[in-house]
């Protein structure tokens, strides 16, 4: 009985080290955008070093860990806010950069929903434009809580900052 046996492949020791340094930078630059609001790299930049470690992650899947920045989004609630537990995950938008991107993006989708390769699908496009999101949560038209994305499950209360934005009704028309 002949039993197939399959060979673990092996890593080049120079894609380990790329890929802890790569996170290593990331939560460096995680840190200074969402707890010290003071960024050094462009949002290019960052979404850049993302992508290299997507890449790197989906070339050697076994490399994936649950803390790896690429299986969370955002980051923490800084102290100092009450945390805010969102009622549906806020999760994050990915971007594509070029044509091959949008087309690994509909290979993806089609995969995750069982069609085949060759099924057309209609999608509607925006640019995204980075900045901060925010949850506004509205009760018999009065804005009760403004929280961040904190880390897409739990977010930081900053009503009363959200209460200063001029944009943003403190109560919705149809219900005054």
């Amino acid at each position: 009985m002949s039993e197939e046996v399959k060979e673990k492949r092996e890593i080049p020791p120079e894609i380990i080290e790329r890929v802890k340094k790569l996170r290593e930078e990331i939560e460096y630059h995680n840190y200074r955008y969402y707890v010290l609001d003071s960024p050094v790299i462009s949002d290019a930049e960052y979404d850049a070093l993302m992508r290299e470690l997507r890449q790197l992650e989906e070339m050697y899947p076994e490399l994936i860990t649950p803390d790896s920045p690429t299986q969370r989004v955002g980051f923490k609630p800084a102290e100092g806010f009450k945390e805010v537990p969102h009622a549906e995950p806020m999760l994050s938008l990915d971007d594509a950069m070029n044509e091959d991107e949008v087309i690994e993006f509909d290979k993806r989708i089609k995969r995750f929903l069982g069609l085949p390769e060759e099924t057309p699908i209609e999608y509607t496009v925006e640019p995204k434009i980075d900045g901060l999101a925010v949850e506004l949560v509205y009760e018999n038209g009065s804005l009760i809580i403004g929280a961040t994305r904190g880390d897409g499950y739990v977010g930081e209360d900053v009503t009363n900052n959200i209460k200063t934005i001029p944009t943003i009704p403190l109560r919705l028309r149809k219900f005054t």
